[in-house]
């Protein structure tokens, strides 16, 4: 229990470092901040001792000095104006510290997203990132904003206080500080806890939205399978965990209040008996009693305000960890200062031992080697899980190999700039990728610059200039990110026509026909037997029928290549291919 709570200290006062790092950057607006706080404060408390002084001009019967009394209303007034002008900035300085920085921390966050290796994506649920990104920074945001408004101005107050009481009455001041560590100590007992405890609610919560984007996003299969009631039963199972954790974090948060309203009554209940006997022995004036017992009341409401900020930046903190964990992620290995771009790509491959897999103790692609001309085309076939796809994210350099080489045009693709690497191919996945906007600018998002004529060719080429016709707006139709009501034929199709539309000397085809009808598929395999003139082409498929024409089929299984050669060859070899191929056309 004890290295545990050592442990979240220790990663709470990194948490905290790296907070007050992107704080730093606005250490003007902080100091001004810091200024009207003190000036807030001064001001809070000079009023106490105009009221004190106020009664002991009413005491006695006739003996009301009424102009003394109006001259210290008048300086009330102003010293309260000034407070309100002087708190509306203070917050207003506080508001832009806090936003800016989460401005900041979202930016740094959303970046880090676009550098991270593909591997982590692979191990983290979409759902889990998102939350970390949007709910928790805006957790975070509100704690932070609560530290900045209530923490620097209770601070203040507490010490401000303390130096107009010692400057008051000193014995009556010790009796108040002699009972203010009770505070402190109930405010450490509870502040050791919640972090830990709110931490666990973050993380809870990230598992839930988590599961909540994904079922939202596969909502037909969810119903497809009728997986409802299990998908019910995980989240009830979910939920249940977050309701327990979040109940102990607001347990533990909710006694702060009470526990430091009763230190604060002992506080004020203390000045009080101890100033009336120091009053009746002629110690000090019963305006100035009314003074102390007013700064008593005020030195005691901070540490209600500074307990529940604690509480409220445990929680901050516990979210602002989990944000970190994403920013303080290893990058992907970026690419080296001598990396060339890549340029005159005539479509020259080759893969020599090639060693590869995801996870260190299972072994996938062992000693892979392959050499492709220019203008071949290369099909790879073989069971699910073979390493098909795997092979096609080596080539793109979505993963580096674990050992071994892949060359293009002669050339280490780890020592060529991956931006140029990746448009020198083009690919067309079995899961389609649309954005926002119209289908004209998702056609064009690999070449902005395209003509409107250059646009309507590509989707004559690819056979989606029909559909989009029928389209209400045409090629100004708005979609949403997944097609919104475009089939998936129709997605994929619009897919294509973005690669045809830039033609790179590269072709990646991962299965880019499995959801079009057969006639379609025809006339998209003649376009692509065009598209493929001359062109390097590396071609993923199930379906046997669509490869006949490879130059190279590459029959993979267990990540290694069991069998290399064109159709007619492999089949006349009766192995693994042969019963691959018979057993699609069986009957």
């Amino acid at each position: 229990m004890a290295k545990t709570v050592k442990k979240a200290k220790s990663g709470q006062m990194e948490t905290l470092r790296q907070v007050l790092d992107y704080i730093r950057r606005y250490w003007l607006l902080v100091g001004l901040s810091l200024i009207l706080a003190a000036v807030t404060v001064i001001l809070t408390l000079y009023i106490p001792i105009l009221t004190g002084d106020a009664v002991d001009l009413l005491l006695g019967k006739g003996a009301v000095d009424f102009d003394g009394v109006f001259f210290i209303m008048k300086k009330i007034g102003i010293a309260v104006a000034v407070t309100a002008v002087s708190q509306w900035v203070m917050n207003t300085c506080n508001n832009h510290i806090t936003y800016h920085v989460v401005k900041d921390i979202r930016e740094d966050a959303f970046h880090k997203l676009e550098q991270l290796p593909l591997k982590y994506l692979d191990a983290h649920s979409y759902g889990d990132v998102v939350s970390r990104v949007i709910a928790d920074v805006d957790t975070f945001a509100d704690g932070l904003l609560m530290g900045f408004t209530q923490l620097f101005t209770g601070v203040l107050t507490i010490l401000g206080t303390l130096g107009f009481m010692l400057y008051t009455n000193v014995p009556i001041t010790l009796v108040v500080v002699c009972i203010t560590p009770v505070s402190f100590l109930v405010a450490k007992f509870i502040a050791t806890r919640t972090y830990t405890m709110f931490k666990e609610q973050s993380e809870t919560r990230g598992e839930q939205t988590s599961l909540i984007e994904e079922m939202i996003g596969n909502q037909k299969i969810v119903k497809t399978f009728s997986r409802e009631e299990a998908v019910k039963e995980q989240f009830g199972e979910i939920n249940g965990r977050l309701e327990k954790c979040s109940l102990k974090a607001i347990f533990f948060s909710s006694i702060t209040n009470p526990a430091t309203r009763f230190v604060n009554s002992l506080v004020y209940a203390g000045v009080g008996i101890f100033g009336a006997f120091v009053a009746i022995r002629g110690g000090i004036s019963v305006g100035r009693l009314s003074c102390f017992l007013s700064y008593a009341n005020q030195y005691t409401k901070p540490f209600n305000e500074i307990s529940g900020v604690i509480t409220e930046l445990q929680n901050a903190l516990a979210c602002a960890a989990r944000i970190f964990e994403l920013i303080d992620e290893e990058p992907q290995v970026p690419d080296s200062p001598e990396a060339r771009v890549l340029s005159d790509v005539r479509g020259n491959v080759k893969l020599e031992k090639v060693f590869f897999s995801y996870v260190p103790d299972k072994k996938l692609i062992q000693d892979f080697n392959l050499e492709v001309k220019p203008g071949q085309r290369v099909a790879i076939v073989g069971p699910t899980g073979c390493g098909k796809t795997t092979v096609i994210n080596l080539l793109m350099r979505f993963y580096d190999v674990d050992s071994g080489r892949i060359k293009v045009e002669g050339t280490d693709i780890r020592e060529i700039t991956r931006g140029s690497l990746r448009t020198s191919y083009g690919m067309v996945l079995q899961e389609t990728w649309l954005r926002a906007g119209t289908i004209r600018d998702n056609i064009k998002m690999g070449k902005p610059e395209a003509t409107d004529e250059e646009v309507i060719q590509a989707a004559k080429a690819s056979h989606a200039h029909s559909f989009i016709k029928r389209l209400p707006q045409g090629y100004d139709t708005v979609i949403s990110e997944d097609g919104g009501s475009l089939s998936q034929g129709q997605k994929q199709l619009l897919c294509i026509a973005r690669v045809m539309l830039c033609l790179p000397p590269m072709l990646i085809l991962d299965e880019a026909t499995s959801s079009i009808d057969t006639r379609t598929e025809i006339r998209i395999q003649k376009a692509f037997a065009r598209m493929m003139e001359g062109r390097t082409s590396f071609i993923v498929a199930h379906r046997l029928s669509t490869i006949r024409e490879a130059d190279i089929i590459l029959v993979m299984k267990d990540g290694n290549i069991i069998e290399q050669g064109n159709h007619e060859t492999l089949l006349q070899r009766q192995g693994f291919y042969a019963e691959l191929y018979y057993s699609q056309f069986a009957g």
